[in-house]
């Protein structure tokens, strides 16, 4: 593959990148649900999973995205591991 080939390739990827983006920005707007609002979501999600659960946060995805008729939220959180059981 020449160099030409190898920028086109990129830029689709740079589209596709834009266009996702895009698309969240969308949902969050219509949801009513702010940047910082779906980031501290994310937090409290991990925080109260995480002392259940072993998680691997390199490979989380936690998004808004677009259902049917509402916007939807989408959590793919992978799981190491459980933890021991805590006594309360």
């Amino acid at each position: 593959m020449d160099i030409l080939g190898l920028l086109k390739n990129n830029a689709a990827g740079s589209g596709g990148v834009a266009r996702d983006r895009l698309k969240s920005l969308l949902v969050r707007d219509r949801a009513g649900c702010s940047y910082t609002v779906l980031e501290m979501l994310k937090t409290d999600i991990l925080n109260v999973i995480s002392g259940y659960m072993e998680i691997d946060e390199d490979e989380l995805d936690i998004r808004l995205t677009r259902g049917m008729d509402v916007p939807v939220l989408y959590a793919n959180i992978p799981v190491r591991g459980m933890r021991t059981a805590k006594t309360v």
